[in-house]
């Protein structure tokens, strides 16, 4: 297996240095051909996230390809601005010369994928390798079976294997594909995998980008306006099940602020999932058996205040929050990555910002407050990936703001610009004069010194 890897890496190499991929109407025409091949096969993608991950159809197009059209049409709009090459400042030391910065593409890339987006966050990054005019390889996820033979028959029937190829299969074909020399691998998946990935990266010296996890707070203060506050989170929360890796993962709430928050949170959950959760067809299910065991036994029935139904034949998992929920506990462990909202409760922001301090980065803050204050005390003094005032998942939905993490939440960025900038080497280029020859570079005497350091300093 591993030599049929290396026989498509040596392939996909061969094409870069044709030089075909440099070319922007190349870029163009391929990110064209890849949204028209999307667009005939909307049905399956939707179809397959079903079969996988039991989500409904206005779910699986809002979150596995409605945002691909937006990033692809910014790609093909903007990429003649993003790889033109750009004049920097001439130093005083560099008298005659120009500076610039280019930038090209790194070569053979590797694309993994997750299974809670399954589509999505392949073709996403896919989207900024082409721009930036790079070969890639895909591996999506073997856990959703039908997308990822979806992913194959699209790329298959579209890119010519030498430009984009699939290779589908357990952690084994994963493992093959990361002992090749790849040019840039961008992994999107947990922590523990991740650092696998970056220490099998660091064998060929591999840059990398990796879009982790974590467990993100939403922080509702009790000058928010609570009712909208709660209909956010339980909107960003149980999408696709709580298999999100930006979904708030526990409320820290101010104690003034905690009985209404409660209320309404239980008022959206009855809204738009229904009192029978378990008969509604649109709440989408667990990946598999395993990650409902995971979840289910981070649940903790002493502190259970609504829902915590549920149904390991059907996958199932109600949309559950716990109360009086301290860091101690399992919950509060690991990334829950499901339908379990703990409640932790604190006094006023200098506290939430200890409490949010003492744990690794998160992957995304949400802040409900409405005082400027506020909002500006905790973007200043707390570090995380990205995140939204008054609102959730939303900053990752838009191509004009780059997305990833800090810290154990990841490294590296994309969306938009940042997606070809990430899939884009800068290579800085000085062009000098040969006009005049300044002298003192290549003077011995006491007096170059004194030269250099009246320009330097």
């Amino acid at each position: 297996m591993s030599g049929e890897f290396k026989t498509l890496v040596d392939k996909q190499r061969r094409f870069f240095y044709t030089g075909a991929t440099r070319k922007v109407s190349f870029r163009v025409e391929q990110l064209q051909k890849l949204k028209s091949a999307i667009k005939r096969r909307e049905d399956d993608i939707m179809d397959a996230a079903w079969r996988d991950l039991g989500k409904s159809r206005r779910e699986a197009f809002l979150s596995e390809i409605g945002f691909l059209y937006s990033e692809i049409k910014d790609a093909t709009k903007n990429i003649d601005d993003w790889v033109k090459p750009r004049k920097e400042k001439t130093a005083i030391t560099h008298v005659g010369s120009t500076s610039f910065i280019y930038k090209e593409p790194y070569g053979v890339t590797l694309i993994i994928g997750p299974w809670n987006y399954p589509f999505h966050l392949v073709m996403a990054p896919l989207i900024g390798a082409i721009a930036a005019g790079n070969t890639a390889i895909l591996k999506p996820s073997e856990m959703t079976p039908h997308t990822s033979a979806v992913v194959r028959e699209i790329i298959e029937d579209t890119f010519e294997e030498d430009f984009i190829a699939v290779r589908e299969g357990d952690a084994s074909v994963a493992k093959g594909l990361l002992e090749q020399n790849t040019d840039y691998i961008f992994f999107t998946g947990s922590v523990d995998v991740g650092r696998k990935v970056m220490e099998a990266a660091s064998r060929h010296l591999t840059p990398v980008t990796l879009e982790l996890g974590g467990k993100s707070p939403a922080i509702v203060m009790k000058d928010a306006d609570v009712k909208l506050a709660a209909k956010r989170i339980v909107w960003g929360k149980f999408i696709n099940a709580g298999q999100t890796c930006v979904a708030p993962d526990y409320i820290l709430v101010q104690e003034k602020a905690k009985r209404k928050l409660y209320k309404y949170l239980v008022k959206y959950i009855k809204k738009f999932y229904g009192i029978g959760v378990e008969e509604n067809k649109e709440y989408p299910r667990i990946v598999n058996e395993k990650h409902h065991d995971r979840i289910t036994a981070l649940l903790d029935p002493d502190k259970i205040v609504y829902g915590g139904a549920h149904n390991r034949e059907e996958l199932f998992i109600e949309p559950t929050i716990m109360d009086n929920v301290t860091f101690d506990d399992d919950v509060m462990g690991e990334e829950i990555f499901g339908p379990i909202l703990p409640l932790i409760s604190f006094e006023d922001e200098y506290e939430v910002i200890d409490l949010v301090r003492k744990r690794p980065h998160p992957l995304a803050l949400y802040l409900f407050t409405e005082k400027k204050q506020t909002e500006s005390l905790i973007l200043e003094n707390l570090s995380f990936g990205g995140g939204c005032v008054n609102d959730t998942l939303m900053h990752i939905t838009t191509p004009h703001l780059p997305f990833g993490g800090v810290g154990e939440s990841g490294m590296g960025a994309y969306h938009g610009r940042s997606s070809f900038e990430t899939f884009s080497h800068e290579k800085s280029v000085l062009k000098q004069t040969n006009k005049f020859d300044l002298p003192f570079r290549y003077s011995k005497s006491e007096g170059s010194i004194k030269a250099m350091r009246k320009m330097w300093e």
